[in-house]
């Protein structure tokens, strides 16, 4: 049997928050969920210590300030891992990432019904909903919007080698072991490039990553915390990476094995 972790960054998500936690514990009745919250001035965290009094099967990890994305998932990473959940899901709380396609995520880990029983696909590291293999979509984003995701992400596979089309997806599932190989300490971006960055550590650890197609709602309350400038500074920090890679020590070049609706890659 395994112990299912759904991990949730909050900053002022009250609006989303009751509603995505009960599509979660609907869709997978076995799992549990983490809410990590930065001090939201919303109150989030005090909506979150409410749902995880109502259900013992919500948990919350309070952080005394906001410092980034990637901070907030390294940091429920460690409390996953030392609390024994495997696997660990990643799952923006706005809605944007439906709960309901969890189980396309959890089957090429040999997990499926959301349940907690074994019997999927297996045997997948990492497993990436994409937006941008046959089977993906998004809804309500504007072209540009669109553009820019592409773009990031094809810009983010020239420059570190990487054949995952959707490099700056957000919704993820890890085998427990995976985040164990990778260097969690070696991940340095807090910020929109933390995705990129635990991909390429992923590729570099020979991890065995899977893309699966999903849909991408954008949300449709509260607003987005994504920007231009965060976008720029991200694609500046893998403009730097590439670079070192290509000066520094040889790494190990990545192989694909991609399906019409399933998509694999070891490095």
């Amino acid at each position: 049997m395994t112990r299912a972790l759904v991990v949730m960054p909050t900053y002022n998500e009250r609006e989303n928050l009751a509603a995505i936690v009960a599509r979660v514990r609907a869709a997978a009745p076995a799992a549990s969920v983490l809410v990590v919250d930065d001090s939201s001035p919303d109150g989030t965290g005090v909506l979150a210590d409410e749902l995880a009094a109502a259900d013992a099967s919500v948990r919350v990890l309070h952080r005394i300030e906001k410092n980034g994305l990637g901070a907030a998932y390294l940091d429920a990473f460690a409390w996953a891992l030392a609390e024994g959940f495997d696997p660990i899901v990643q799952m923006d709380a706005d809605g944007s990432h439906l709960p309901e396609q969890l189980d396309r995520l959890l089957a090429p880990l040999g997990i499926s019904g959301g349940d907690g029983r074994g019997g999927g696909d297996g045997p997948a590291d990492l497993v990436i909903g994409s937006r941008w293999i046959p089977g993906g979509s998004i809804e309500n984003w504007p072209r540009h919007r669109q553009w820019l995701s592409r773009g990031g992400s094809a810009y983010a596979r020239w420059a570190l080698r990487l054949p995952t089309r959707d490099a700056t997806a957000g919704y993820r599932a890890f085998r427990a072991e995976a985040l164990r190989r990778i260097r969690l300490d070696d991940v340095s971006t807090r910020g929109y490039g933390f995705q990129v960055d635990m991909l390429w550590h992923a590729h570099e650890a020979g991890l065995v990553v899977v893309e699966v197609p999903v849909t991408f709602v954008e949300r449709e309350r509260g607003r987005s915390k994504m920007s231009a400038g965060i976008v720029v500074e991200a694609m500046l920090r893998v403009t730097g990476w590439g670079i070192r890679s290509r000066l520094g020590r040889r790494r190990r070049q990545p192989t694909s094995n991609n399906g019409s609706d399933t998509r694999r890659s070891r490095a």
